[in-house]
């Protein structure tokens, strides 16, 4: 039961830091951290319980077996009521309704932290089988893996076609969209169902981050493309593609396998349910947190950076440190 509740820690924490990057350089530390823990307590608990837990969704026949819904898109749908009660940041969008790209300062590190992921996820997803069972946890790693190659692929080649460059941006999070679209049924779909469920979730990342910007909805890091978007797709997915005891666990065959409809229905019941579930609460929090502790800095605190205004400290404190030096060398003065 440790184990076990350990694990789900740790998958509730990663619901956390998906709210945590779509709302990146305008939110108030210590309300971010508040509203962490309101969905750590009453937001993902609730929709575990529904899904792993032996609640309405389990019984009904839905699946999910390492968390496209109970994570991604519970932290996707938590991350969008957030956005639309903060605004974008200073200066995204122009008057006229243009987008201003304000990009990331170090895609060295973007990289970097998309190998961990990537790798992490071998945890994520064969550790969900919660068993020593070989046979399960090397489908799991195949089909996972897969998917995200597939989807880096697709959505660099889009991005290539879009925006006549390959952007980096959009293959690293056209990997991440690949990991999270398969994790909802890595361990019911073939190694080829996960080459089609990879490829088109990098489609729909590139695209989703360009409605995104039309709409206004200034998400910093593509957090609802990668796990809003690609939490749904992923969901519905099993009820495409499952094909049972494919890893040895029995599930009823999706559409594309004889299975008719039932199964995708039952799918997207459970898309909905927590949808609204989540997103409507997660409003009420963001909502009263907004009007008690305030929900975003200043503009001049976000203008200067949230390091110094939140955290008093410079993130990179050189460029301050050798202003003097800078100073002298132009003027001849100290």
């Amino acid at each position: 039961m440790w184990a076990k509740f350990f694990f789900q820690l740790v998958f509730c924490g990663t619901a956390a830091t998906i709210v945590s990057g779509a709302v990146a350089e305008r939110i108030k530390y210590g309300t971010f951290i508040v509203f962490s823990f309101l969905m750590a307590m009453f937001i993902y608990p609730i929709v575990g319980h529904w899904i792993w837990g032996g609640g309405w969704l389990q019984i009904k026949g839905f699946f999910d077996f390492a968390g496209s819904s109970v994570v991604h898109s519970v932290g996707g749908w938590a991350a969008l009521a957030g956005i639309l009660v903060l605004g974008p940041r200073f200066g995204k969008y122009t008057k006229e309704g243009r987008m201003n790209p304000i990009p990331g300062h170090n895609l060295s590190m973007a990289t970097l932290g998309t190998f961990v992921l990537w790798f992490g996820w071998f945890g994520f997803n064969p550790g969900s089988t919660m068993s020593a069972d070989p046979v399960a946890i090397s489908h799991v790693a195949i089909t996972t893996n897969m998917a995200a190659a597939m989807a880096t692929i697709s959505a660099t080649v889009l991005s290539w076609i879009l925006l006549g460059k390959p952007d980096l941006g959009m293959t690293l999070n056209g990997c991440l969209a690949g990991l999270v679209a398969i994790t909802a049924s890595c361990a019911f779909v073939s190694v080829p169902s996960s080459l089609i469920i990879g490829t088109v979730a990098g489609v729909l990342v590139v695209f989703s981050v360009i409605f995104f910007d039309k709409v206004r909805l200034d998400d910093p890091v593509g957090a609802l493309s990668v796990h809003l978007v690609n939490g749904v797709f992923g969901t519905l997915c099993v009820g495409l593609f499952a094909q049972d005891k494919i890893a040895g666990i029995s599930i009823h065959n999706g559409l594309f396998y004889g299975g008719g409809w039932k199964l995708f229905t039952t799918q997207l019941a459970g898309v909905l349910g927590v949808a609204v579930f989540t997103f409507v609460i997660s409003l009420i929090f963001w909502v009263i947190l907004k009007y008690t502790m305030g929900v975003r800095v200043s503009l001049k605190e976000e203008i200067e950076g949230l390091d110094i205004g939140e955290h008093g400290n410079s993130a990179y404190p050189e460029f301050s440190g050798r202003k003097p030096a800078y100073s002298f060398i132009k003027t001849g003065k100290e």
